[in-house]
């Protein structure tokens, strides 16, 4: 690979959207590590900490356990090649573990195309890649829209608690079995003994889901702060405004991924406006975990005319809304600024539906057609139905989306932003 060819494909790589980046990876790898699929484990991104690209009939099977699993035997920064559980079976791999500054780490498991092991040339850029795109994971979680923040936040939650409900649910189910089959009154001691053992791996891989689930969605507050403290400290190391950073005191109180990240983003995004002033002398951060929120408090002893409206403040304002906290500005002039922060720690509940998420696909359709103005017989003649079926749609729309009239209706689409299709 030439040297123009390498920048190209590093390149495309790096800047391909975050659901994207294992397909050019693969491409990348492909010559230097044949291989049948990519699978990745990152504790940067709560909403999807586990992607998959390649072959169907090994990613739709890859579980996050068996990466986990893989993962414990990895060292950082020591590629490990040899057989390890993959897709329900022992598949050869390439596993490289690494953890950039400031992140909670990645794994990357190459399933190689043949038994034959990559050379030490082979695994060492495979894994000097691997740490350019796990920074690049990192970087883009902790710099999200304030949406995603919301959105991964919601997400998040709510795959815990599955997760949570159907391991207790199997649990009960897989530990009735067990007082079953351990029954003195049954014979076949083989049966006993290999369905006792069936049942207790069970029971371990739920178990270990939830608590890989918890690992990768949730930090210790105190570890949070220390992140954001490697952030900060260089900001003001040869400047002559003291930076006091005052952490949690709960510092083993968990907080939700996202919540870290935007607590972070916070304080960070703060701090640099609040340098831009000019005439600081001192700038104090600091975070407090309560029962149900995180608080975070910057203050600065600047001339005090900062403004909420600030395109910075009000971005950051923006994006602690969207997590259902709230954000303050206080500015007194000659005594400084404050900048106070509160973020929820308990889940966020789900998006209201709107009004068009009651239609199904063929209602939308027909809805389109209302939105430009046509009849029935039209409508039937464009979406190839009966006009009779056109009609029992238009009734099922006016009373789903309770209006009176297919006027009306047409107003709801328009202002809801559904675009009509000719």
């Amino acid at each position: 690979m030439d040297a123009r060819h390498l920048l190209t494909s590093v390149f495309t790589v790096l800047s391909a959207p975050p659901g994207e980046i294992l397909a050019p990876l693969s491409r990348m790898l492909a010559d230097v590590v044949p291989h049948r699929a990519l699978a990745m484990l990152t504790g940067d991104c709560a909403r999807h900490p586990m992607r998959t690209h390649g072959q169907a009939a090994l990613t739709e099977r890859i579980t996050s356990t068996e990466l986990a699993r893989l993962g414990s035997r990895v060292d950082v920064g020591v590629p490990w090649f040899g057989t390890a559980p993959l897709a329900g079976e022992p598949r050869q791999a390439l596993a490289i573990a690494a953890t950039p500054p400031d992140t909670s780490g990645a794994l990357l498991v190459i399933v190689t195309a043949d038994a034959l092991p990559p050379s030490e040339a082979a695994r060492e850029l495979a894994r000097r890649w691997w740490d350019l795109v796990s920074l690049q994971v990192a970087e883009r979680a902790a710099n999200q829209t304030p949406s995603a923040f919301a959105s991964n936040r919601f997400v998040a939650s709510e795959r815990t608690r599955a997760i949570a409900e159907l391991t207790e649910a199997h649990s009960a189910t897989l530990t009735s079995i067990l007082g079953a089959l351990r029954s003195p009154g049954l014979d076949d001691a083989t049966a006993r003994t290999t369905a006792t053992g069936l049942a207790v791996a069970a029971l371990i891989d739920l178990r270990a889901a939830t608590d890989l689930d918890r690992s990768l969605t949730e930090e210790s507050a105190g570890a949070a702060f220390d992140r954001l403290a490697d952030k900060l400290l260089p900001l003001t190391r040869y400047s002559e405004v003291s930076l006091e950073l005052a952490g949690p005191r709960e510092r083993e109180r968990a907080v939700p991924a996202d919540v870290a990240n935007a607590a972070r983003a916070v304080v960070r995004s703060a701090v640099l406006t609040m340098l831009d002033q000019g005439g600081i002398g001192r700038i104090r951060a600091g975070w407090e975990a309560a029962d149900s929120e995180l608080r975070i408090s910057v203050r600065d002893d600047g001339p005090g005319t900062l403004a909420a409206d600030t395109f910075v403040l009000h971005r950051l304002a923006e994006l602690v809304d969207a997590l259902g906290g709230e954000l303050t500005i206080d500015a007194v002039p000659q005594w400084g600024t404050t900048v106070t922060a509160t973020l929820p720690l308990t889940p966020l509940e789900g998006p209201r539906p709107g009004p068009l998420d009651t239609l199904n696909p063929r209602e939308l359709e027909v809805l389109q057609q209302l939105a430009l103005g046509r009849r029935n017989r039209q409508i039937a003649e464009h979406l190839h139905i009966s006009e009779h079926t056109v009609k029992f749609h238009v009734a099922n729309i006016l009373e789903k989306l309770e209006v009176g009239s297919r006027t009306e209706a047409a107003a709801v689409a328009h202002t809801m932003g559904l675009a009509p299709v000719a």
